[in-house]
């Protein structure tokens, strides 16, 4: 029966939702259907990213040339930012199911990112520049989780994988546009690494003025169904499909270590060490390219298949590192590694959305995002102790090994989708 003159476009929206009849998406501004909040949730991804990669593509050197610091203490620096998104993001996660809101605490994120830029540029000392990296990090774990959610509430059923690949090709773009920006301002400003930090506030502003005012979160999504919080029950509601995504990003996480190894490499075969961003500009701008066209692809065919695909390149971006005799071979090497994130990142992300319930969703992430932190932690623990004691090639060939054995793993016994609905689905 059609929809009187007084029933909002929302309440038939939401009606239809809940009849669980397909509901069409809505194209105000799309990319390929995608509805606009999600192409607006990836260019604050993007702003975010140029302003973040501003400062940290500069930091090591600010931390080391500027303040005075022990190579012991970036490290320290580093690892403890990392660990601290990590396990920030699992709460968020958690957070976000029980009030059944995302969007809220995705402004409170990137606001709190943006927040710690004048920190960096003010640091008279480490323990500064400790305390906006914390800040930084504490505020990349509050978004993280609810964000990847809020993208799977919004994107239309069979449209996940282009969703998440856009976000994630148009937060590479950031990543490279950064360093980038950072190099030409440094030459223009006589490296004025403080200056550099201030300017880095200018696109986070913008990436908090465009999710405010652009992206919209949709009415129906509810509190989960039952309080949310890390234990065995929940992950039993998630589901073993679930639990094997997970699965599959810790392994590949764990044969992936730090890029910074990827610029020492690159340094060992005689890239100039001002040129040493020029690594994470050619990550990202390989992972950009391909990371919306792998979501699209996700889309039409077996995700499996390009799993499986990513675990190959992986392991022959380790052993082009391992081999390479000259700087030609090893940013080859290295752009395979972009095309390996490029065809992991955002495919996992929609397997997690897919795989999980629907009001547990943002809990999923964080679980996703902690289990990946962890093992990123880890193996970049291995690789320096390899490389300390063995050398490069040996590091590198750990690598291959980790991520032939994971592959040999995930083809006996990965992914295999069961049949029916998956959890939080409903059938028709």
């Amino acid at each position: 029966m059609p929809a009187g003159p007084g029933i909002s476009p929302v309440s038939r929206r939401v009606g239809a939702e809940k009849m669980g009849k397909p509901v069409a998406a809505r194209k105000t501004f799309a990319t390929g259907g995608l509805p606009r909040s999600i192409v607006m949730l990836g260019l604050v991804s993007l702003l975010m990213d140029v302003s973040s990669e501003m400062i940290h593509g500069l930091l090591p050197v600010f931390l080391v040339v500027v303040l005075g610091a022990s190579k012991l203490t970036v490290g320290l620096i580093e690892g403890l930012g990392e660990a601290t998104a990590a396990i920030t993001k699992l709460f968020s996660g958690l957070i976000s199911d029980r009030l059944g809101k995302r969007k809220v605490l995705v402004v409170l994120g990137y606001g709190l990112g943006t927040l710690s830029k004048p920190f960096f540029a003010l640091a008279p000392t480490p323990v500064w520049v400790l305390g906006a990296r914390f800040m930084d990090r504490v505020g990349k774990g509050i978004r993280g989780a609810p964000r990847d959610a809020l993208i799977g509430d919004l994107a239309p059923t069979g449209m996940r994988g282009a969703a998440y690949g856009l976000r994630q090709s148009l937060d590479n773009v950031g990543a490279f546009l950064g360093p980038l920006l950072a190099m030409a301002l440094m030459a223009l400003s006589g490296d004025n690494f403080r200056l550099i930090f201030w300017l880095a506030l200018i696109p986070g502003a913008g990436a908090v003025l465009v999710l405010v005012l652009f992206a919209r979160e949709p009415a129906h999504v509810a509190p989960a169904a039952t309080r949310a919080r890390l234990d065995l029950h929940l992950l039993r509601r998630m589901g073993p499909l679930f639990c094997s995504v997970v699965a599959v990003g810790g392994v590949l996480t764990l044969a992936r270590f730090s890029e910074a190894f990827l610029i020492l490499r690159a340094e060992d075969r005689g890239l100039a060490l001002a040129l040493a961003p020029l690594v994470l500009v050619v990550i990202n701008i390989v992972s950009s390219l391909s990371a919306y066209p792998v979501g699209l692809l996700a889309d039409r065919m077996e995700k499996r298949q390009l799993l499986i695909a990513g675990f190959v390149v992986l392991m022959l971006a380790d052993l082009v590192l391992m081999l390479g005799t000259d700087i030609w071979m090893i940013f080859a090497g290295v752009a395979l590694w972009g095309l390996h994130l490029g065809l992991s990142q955002g495919l996992l992300a929609a397997l997690v959305a897919e795989t999980a319930p629907a009001d547990l969703r943002a809990s999923a992430f964080g679980v996703f995002n902690l289990v990946n932190g962890l093992m990123l932690l880890a193996a970049s623990v291995l690789a320096g102790l390899l490389w300390q004691s063995a050398g490069a090639q040996v590091t590198f060939f750990a690598g291959a090994l980790i991520t032939g054995l994971g592959l040999v793993a995930f083809g006996a016994f990965g992914l295999h989708r069961r049949k029916g609905p998956q959890p939080g689905e409903k059938s028709n």
